[in-house]
């Protein structure tokens, strides 16, 4: 179920995302996200009173679960790019680097696939046309933010905004390390228009695992197995071609952050490694803290 999955992966973002102003932006986000999820997932599927507690109690048990689970893994990637910080970096380490994200996200999707389906068996055709009507909506903003855009002024915020996570890293970049990235991204090979093909591919994928779930008659394990299998599909898109396309443009990715490492100073690099570190400090204060406290 996307708006699940997509909550679930939240977690994962907000604790590893390089665009975080500060390291305290990351415990304040982590503490609050169940009920930021909450409020997200309401947004798409307009909750009845019934759902409410249940939703809340999944997206806490989903939460502490993280905590407990997975903050120790997402401490020990960190720790390996912290090492990976004070010297060269390959595109192949840097794409080991998404392949454990890639594994961490996979393992909350699958966490969360049980209480999405439960959630899902009881869905109604008003909640499913609501979250039909959602996403057409967020793909109108998609396509205008995006595709209609003339291919320059996509560039421009490519650019734009992978510098802005770059510095926060970094700090400020120079013209010259500016150039390396605004070069990649001038010659990347990203197409929104083929991204919102197949988010619109998944969103009905998604509509029907959903209607198959709340059809009367589902038993609960079923309705699992549907949202588990929308979400399996979801990771690894059934088009061949497309999953080629993802696949190389993740490499691309690898191949630009490594040549803008390349270029960074010592002390650029030393800035990166104390952000790091500063992570999974905060990190480690996060996975010790209990439910309760």
């Amino acid at each position: 179920m996307k708006p699940l999955a997509r909550s679930a992966a939240i977690i994962l973002v907000l604790t590893v995302s390089l665009g975080l102003s500060a390291c305290s932006a990351i415990k304040l986000g982590y503490s609050s996200l169940p009920e930021v999820a909450f409020w997200w997932l309401d947004g798409y599927l307009d909750f009845s009173e019934d759902q409410k507690p249940e939703a809340r109690r999944e997206l806490a048990r989903l939460h502490e679960w993280h905590r407990r689970q997975e903050l120790p893994k997402l401490i020990e990637v960190l720790a390996r790019m912290e090492q990976m910080a004070a010297g060269d970096v390959t595109p192949q380490q840097a794409c080991e680097v998404v392949s454990q994200v890639q594994a961490r996200i996979a393992a909350v999707a699958d966490q969360a696939a049980g209480g999405a389906g439960a959630l899902a068996s009881t869905l109604t055709a008003r909640q499913l046309r609501h979250l039909d009507r959602k996403y057409r909506s967020r793909n109108e903003d998609f396509f205008r933010d995006w595709v209609a855009k003339p291919v320059h002024e996509q560039h421009e915020k490519r650019y734009e905004k992978t510098l802005e996570r770059l510095e926060t890293i970094y700090g400020r970049l120079d013209a010259p390390q500016r150039a390396v990235l605004r070069q990649a991204i001038e010659r990347s090979m990203y197409q929104p228009g083929r991204i919102l093909t197949e988010r619109q591919r998944w969103q009905q994928d998604v509509l029907q695992a959903l209607r198959q779930a709340s059809a009367p008659g589902t038993a609960p394990a079923q309705a699992t197995a549907l949202v588990n299998a929308a979400l399996q599909r979801m990771q690894q898109p059934p088009d061949a071609a497309y999953r080629a396309w993802r696949d190389a443009l993740i490499q691309e990715g690898c191949r630009t952050f490594a040549a803008v490492h390349q270029a960074t100073t010592p002390a650029q690099r030393e800035q990166a490694a104390r952000r790091l570190r500063a992570y999974q400090r905060d990190l480690r204060e996060l996975a010790g803290k209990g439910s309760g406290d």
